[in-house]
């Protein structure tokens, strides 16, 4: 159901900060793009084509980055890699809903689709960041 209804999908008109990234194994793609407004995700976007798992864990991501700082970002995409390769704990609220992707550590193929989006996001935060220090 998360794969098939992810939020926030399309482009943004006028984005601070914008990235595209690709998983080289598996050739899944997502492009996001972001307004950054006093150090938070003002606005939100992205293009997702990857497999069911990479799907899932982008529309997470969809659901609860409105708000979010880098710092969240970086710390539910370091926790969600930690949950796949180590079965460390799940991240924490309000990206806990990554609990459903902890199958998927069997996968290690498909490591790299599941922390896509939450990559292109950081790397389009820190493009915004770049241009508002000019």
């Amino acid at each position: 159901a998360l794969a098939a209804d992810i939020p926030l999908t399309g482009r943004l008109d006028h984005p601070s900060g914008t990235c595209k990234k690709r998983a080289p194994l598996c050739g899944s793609t997502v492009q996001v793009d972001v307004v950054v407004e006093g150090g938070k995700i003002a606005e939100f976007a992205q293009n997702v084509r990857a497999c069911a798992l990479g799907q899932a864990s982008a529309s997470i991501l969809g659901r609860n980055v409105i708000g979010m700082g880098r710092d969240d970002i970086q710390t539910a995409r370091d926790a969600l890699e930690n949950m796949l390769k180590n079965d460390g704990p799940t991240p924490g609220a309000p990206f806990d809903g990554l609990e459903v992707l902890r199958p998927a550590r069997e996968f290690k193929n498909r490591h790299a689709s599941i922390l896509l989006a939450w990559e292109a996001t950081l790397n389009a935060f820190d493009m915004a960041a770049e241009t508002q220090a000019c």
